[in-house]
């Protein structure tokens, strides 16, 4: 999982698989989920995410991964 924040828009992309969306869906206003060619959920666009996301911080709680850093 990555996730790509871009000030210009403020928009958080969080990036759940290595395959390509073909379909996407408005849940709510601003919150559009993306689905790959079987309809699995691989990605989650949020506008406006520093209003409705603490974007300082960022937890992980008992998930089984390997922590990376991307620069």
């Amino acid at each position: 999982m990555k996730m790509h924040y871009y000030q210009e828009t403020d928009s958080l992309y969080i990036d759940l698989a290595d395959r390509p969306s073909v379909e996407s869906r408005e849940v709510a206003p601003g919150v559009v989920l993306d689905f790959d060619a079987e309809g699995k959920l691989v990605g989650i666009d949020l506008d406006q995410a520093s209003k409705v996301a603490n974007l300082t911080r960022l937890d992980s709680i008992d998930l089984p991964t390997r922590i990376t850093s991307v620069a």
